[in-house]
């Protein structure tokens, strides 16, 4: 053998090894991004269904089957009026934990009403054709309906019981109502299927408290996933700075307005520009400056190696990229930037097959995969 074709084989090998170490220490390489489909305008929401297929939400008032080979198929009908205006319009989507038999599906929207509009939550069968929604029953509106175009929240998680949290933005015009207990602004609410006030909710009996509501001082909460340790986790957005990342606890009180590690847009403090008061719950991490985080999921599958098992995973639509949370004695131990100049990421999903999937949010929004 030529010295060339011995040299060329020792760096093989040591390359190779290299390679071995770092899978065996738990190391993985950034995924590669893969377009499944394009072309969606300010797309919000994604959910997985049979064959591989995909429901996905755009903000404008759609909802869209895409064929597991990335066809992306019309308007599903059915779906209710919505204000499509701001960040208003059709929001998340979830399939029932019993979706295999019946088709049942979640997904909420800025309703209109009298007095303004208001995040709702409705209930629906998807056809067996999936071209239509069927028996479509709105289960839970927002009140009071405000006239705003900003701040709906709207994510939507199934528990292991069965029960539905929504979380509910506090409308940007009426951030003070995030404190009262008598209206749905500024809250996480927690539900039974039907839509009634789940049994066991902090405030059920209470005068002048709204049964529905898990916890409070919420701003806008755009992420939300039930967690390995069996927990709610949320973000939400900050003014300008304070983005949070929480873990709700029943009947708690989350600070917003009174709280915040943000100021006001153009400067200068929110209420008294106090970060902490008795009473309010710190948040578990928070961004300065703001991130503008959007979408939210654990990872729980091996595809990506064993160093990414268990990380969090949140969307940034202010710098476009995708953030993984390493965690280490219930607090945020390091952040790497992932799919830096993506787009605006609105959300991201652990799929079936264990991968994780995101939509960007534009005029052109595409549905990714990442590719270990």
């Amino acid at each position: 053998m030529s010295w060339f074709g011995q040299s060329r084989t020792a760096l093989t090998a040591a390359f190779l090894a290299t390679c071995m170490q770092l899978v065996a220490g738990g190391a993985a390489a950034e995924p590669r991004a893969q377009t499944v489909a394009s072309g969606f305008p300010h797309p919000w929401a994604v959910a997985f269904i049979e064959g591989g297929r995909f429901l996905v939400t755009e903000r404008g008032g759609r909802m869209r089957v895409v064929e597991a080979d990335g066809r992306v198929g019309p308007a599903i009908a059915g779906v209710p009026p919505v204000v499509a205006r701001g960040q208003g319009g059709l929001l998340d989507v979830v399939t029932d934990s019993g979706y295999a038999s019946n088709r049942t599906v979640f997904f909420c929207f800025s309703e209109p009403g009298e007095g303004g509009n208001s995040t709702a939550m409705a209930r629906a069968r998807l056809s067996a054709d999936r071209t239509r929604l069927e028996q479509v029953k709105v289960i839970f509106s927002q009140r009071p309906k405000v006239e705003s175009t900003a701040h709906f929240g709207c994510r939507i998680v199934e528990t292991p019981e069965g029960l539905l949290f929504l979380t509910l933005g506090e409308r940007f015009s009426r951030k003070e109502d995030a404190q009262r207990l008598d209206n749905d602004l500024g809250k996480i609410v927690r539900l039974t299927k039907d839509g009634a006030p789940a049994p066991g909710n902090p405030f059920v009996g209470r005068a002048g408290a709204a049964p529905e509501i898990w916890s409070y001082g919420h701003r806008n909460v755009q992420g939300a996933t039930w967690g390995p340790d069996g927990r709610l986790w949320t973000h939400e957005h900050g003014p300008q700075g304070g983005d949070e990342i929480n873990l709700p606890q029943p009947g708690r009180n989350y600070g917003w307005p009174v709280i915040t590690y943000g100021e006001n847009y153009g400067g200068g403090p929110i209420g008294e520009g106090i970060t902490a008061k008795a009473g309010m719950e710190q948040p578990l991490h928070y961004w300065v400056p703001s991130i503008a985080p959007s979408g939210m999921a654990f990872l729980t599958s091996d595809r990506y190696g064993p160093a990414w098992k268990g990380n969090l995973f949140i969307g940034s639509l202010k710098f476009g990229y995708l953030d993984r949370i390493e965690l280490a004695g219930g607090k945020v131990a390091r952040e790497e930037k992932l799919l830096e100049g993506v787009g605006r990421v609105r959300d991201v999903r652990q799929g079936p097959d264990g991968l994780l999937y995101v939509l960007t949010d534009e005029e052109n929004g595409k549905l990714l995969r990442l590719q270990p």
